[in-house]
């Protein structure tokens, strides 16, 4: 019998998710939704479809951007619980769930694995309860609060994640919303801050080291959707400034450990680059 507490909670979930909805612009283009036509999701609209075709058939080099950048974080969280013990994850600016999340690739690996997920869009919240399961050993969590909040983040990822132990930090292609390079660093280096010796930083975005990535970025920018920034690959790797960056450093994504795992098809040279790094 589910007991009052169960009722409560569920009761809690429906109000979230009918609040989120009622936020959600469908007239307005957002690079979450699109990110998600271009992984295969459904959760994304008529207007969302339109810019990532248009996006496509100008730089189709953006749409390779996004289905190995996913290859890249199953191969970074594959190094993370199975060479390092990781078993936890702080996964900020997650985007809509499609296949292969955080979770699913930690808990396969390591069923106890507890993972905290943090995003803003109300599509994502919508959604994120229903579709973030966990494994029982492990745990799972949703914030609906904005990456520049890192106080609010850490604070409540504290209610999942043992913050006195190591954690992964995870921001996959969402710096580039920060408009200032420095701001961005600066919101790295809190949420970095809030967590121990032994945690590390899983992260790339999008650069401009070609002409079509950055007409493609100003294509999208144009539609009235949250602008996103390319930048330098010294910039990116400025975002690891005093950690211990591994092997075989900040790279293009293609290029992190491409024989240790999960590599999706495509372009050796995509305009993306990351890495990982250790908090000493």
């Amino acid at each position: 019998m589910t007991d009052a507490s169960d009722q409560a909670s569920d009761q809690a979930d429906a109000a979230d998710a009918a609040a989120a909805e009622a936020r959600i612009d469908s007239t307005v283009p957002h690079s979450a939704r699109f990110w998600n036509h271009w992984l295969g999701g459904k959760d994304n609209y008529e207007v969302d479809r339109v810019i990532a075709e248009q996006i496509a058939a100008t730089w189709p080099g953006l749409v390779d951007v996004a289905r190995t950048s996913r290859s890249f974080l199953h191969r970074a969280i594959r190094h993370l619980v199975e060479d390092t013990g990781m078993r936890q994850f702080l996964d900020v600016g997650t985007g809509l769930p499609t296949a292969e999340n955080t979770h699913e690739v930690a808990q396969r690996l390591a069923p106890e694995a507890r993972v905290v997920y943090v995003d803003n869009d109300p599509l994502v919240l919508a959604h994120a309860r229903a579709l973030l399961t966990s494994s029982p050993e492990g745990a799972t969590d949703y914030l609906d609060a904005d990456l520049r909040d890192t106080d609010r983040i850490l604070r409540e990822a504290a209610r999942t994640l043992d913050l006195s132990r190591p954690v992964a930090l995870i921001l996959m292609g969402v710096m580039g919303h920060v408009a200032d390079h420095g701001e961005a660093k600066v919101i790295i280096g809190r949420l970095l801050d809030g967590l121990p010796s032994g945690s590390h930083l899983v992260h790339y975005d999008g650069t401009n080291t070609s002409p079509g990535m950055v007409e493609a970025q100003d294509q999208y920018n144009s539609s009235g959707a949250v602008p996103y920034h390319v930048r330098s690959p010294q910039q990116i790797a400025g975002y690891f400034d005093g950690l211990d960056v591994l092997e075989p450093g900040i790279v293009r994504v293609t290029e992190w450990r491409p024989g240790t795992g999960h590599l999706l098809g495509g372009p050796l040279e995509v305009d993306a680059y990351g890495g990982v790094g250790r908090k000493p």
